[in-house]
């Protein structure tokens, strides 16, 4: 697949990594002929879409953000494969010699395809066989084709080998076999969500699933998300639905049964319904640096979380959507909800989110790192604190315990927050700490197996991070 896809595209050799993971990718969402089902739905326990797919190495033009009105909105990059943590795609731009992600471009897919050239520089040289290697062939395939004769004459059997034969293990620890059918383990439990809300209703576990949305329409109100509003023809008003999910704990026992109100927000229209989307995270590495950082200088690791935080951020554009199915107001069934806050599913929900909390913590002192849009640190004296925001999932580090009660005190105020206490488990992945040996174990695995520990003695790493330019943008 690889030698394919290098031969095809226009770009040079040393890009063969990024086919060889495309590839992979590709593989793990089709199925084999050992296993019925995909390596992504074994691994997941979902079906796979292969809407996202394209061919490797086409031109695309992504779109560039620029002030200039008069200047090009879009850039000719070249399609090299999928980003592992994040959605989109990886572009390369031959201008200045860098690849990024982005989410969408448009991908020139025909071109490529109907080309008739190659578009690899690589000459391959043609081997003609010639009619003495040919003949040559067939006696040496006959030879090995023929069944051995014994000393008087009798055929022989064909020897066999002995060995038995073995099927191979498939992803090691989370999957067992059972006769001829595969059972997964605990990791791949299916945990019978209901797609819809009437699949939430109808089946044995409506009482809770009635509570959480229960839960959550207060929520909504609480926070006055919207207010209802006459309908007008023509107007463009937004779909919404229910999202039911069971939360797990770190042994994989489901302990919360979440109802999530969503906006449709694919039905929203540009430059009208919503501007600005793009919002920050803090990336993965980054809270490793500062999770070696805590446990090198012996600092408090706690965790906190944000209930219903894309309900803080304030709407600058007017968004109409209708009325959650079982939640129809009886008195006004015709009318839609004018939406004041922002609501799970908008284009511009996470934005509006990350811009309340960062105003928010910047009164109560913190300043946001220029490498890092979401590590934020205040430092009073010999006193420091950081403050680490994924999303919703916040950590926060320090050496002094008093500071980080005021941290957490501020940001109940100012939030609905959940105290998680000390750091255990985040984003997937578990923290074991040994404070007197100053050592972190960390692990993205819920199965027993053996934690990673790393020594963070050599603190190298974190000072040369800055160092050169950044290969993804």
């Amino acid at each position: 697949m690889v030698r394919s896809m290098t031969s095809r595209a226009s770009l040079p050799i040393h890009f063969w990594g990024y086919a060889l993971e495309t590839a992979a990718h590709i593989l793990n969402l089709v199925p084999t002929k050992k296993v019925a089902k995909t390596p992504h739905e074994m691994w997941t326990g979902k079906v796979p879409s292969l809407a996202h797919i394209k061919v490797w190495g086409c031109e695309a033009f992504v779109r560039r953000e620029t002030h200039d009105k008069l200047a090009e909105r879009s850039e000719k990059c070249i399609f090299i494969g999928y980003p592992k943590q994040s959605f989109g795609y990886l572009f390369y731009r031959p201008s200045e010699d860098v690849v990024f992600v982005a989410r969408r471009g448009v991908f020139r897919e025909r071109e490529l395809i109907f080309k008739e050239d190659s578009g690899s520089t690589i000459d391959l040289e043609e081997i003609q066989e010639s009619p003495d290697d040919a003949t040559l062939g067939e006696t040496s395939n006959q030879q090995e084709e023929e069944v051995p004769v014994g000393p008087t004459g009798i055929s022989l059997p064909l020897r066999r080998s002995s060995r038995v034969s073995m099927p191979p293990e498939f992803y090691g620890f989370h999957i067992t076999t059972d006769g001829d059918t595969f059972v997964s383990d605990r990791t791949l439990i299916n945990l019978d969500e209901p797609a819809n809300y009437r699949e939430a209703v109808a089946g044995p576990e409506s009482a809770k699933w009635k509570e959480a949305m229960d839960s959550e329409i207060k929520s909504m109100y609480d926070n006055q998300v919207w207010n209802l509003v006459d309908n007008v023809p023509g107007r463009n008003t937004v779909g919404c639905k229910w999202n039911f999910k069971k939360k797990t704990d770190i042994d994989g026992k489901v302990h919360t049964f979440k109802a999530r109100l969503v906006a449709k927000g694919f039905t929203q229209t540009p430059g009208i319904d919503y501007d600005d989307t793009f919002s920050p995270v803090a990336k993965i590495k980054s809270i490793r640096i500062m999770l070696a950082i805590a446990a090198f200088y012996d600092y408090e690791i706690w965790q906190m979380d944000v209930k219903t935080a894309f309900l803080n951020g304030k709407l600058t554009e007017d968004v109409y959507m209708n009325q959650p199915e079982g939640f129809v107001d009886a008195k006004y069934p015709n009318k839609v909800c004018k939406l004041e806050k922002s609501i799970y599913g908008l284009k511009q929900a996470s934005r509006s989110w990350n811009l309340c909390f960062h105003e928010k913590v910047k009164e109560f002192g913190f300043s946001r790192s220029e490498d890092e849009s979401c590590v934020y640190v205040k430092a009073s004296g010999s006193i420091v604190t950081f403050l680490v925001l994924y999303v919703d999932d916040i950590l926060l580090m320090g050496n002094d315990v008093p500071t980080l009660q005021d941290v957490k005190s501020w940001l109940g105020k100012c939030f609905a927050m959940k105290d998680l206490g000390k750091a255990a488990y985040i984003l997937g992945i578990r923290i074991l700490r040994d404070r007197k040996k100053r050592l972190i174990g960390l692990s993205q695995s819920t199965c027993n197996t053996t934690l990673l520990s790393i020594d963070f003695d050599l603190l190298e790493l974190v000072s040369s991070c800055g160092e050169g330019p950044p290969v993804y943008n």
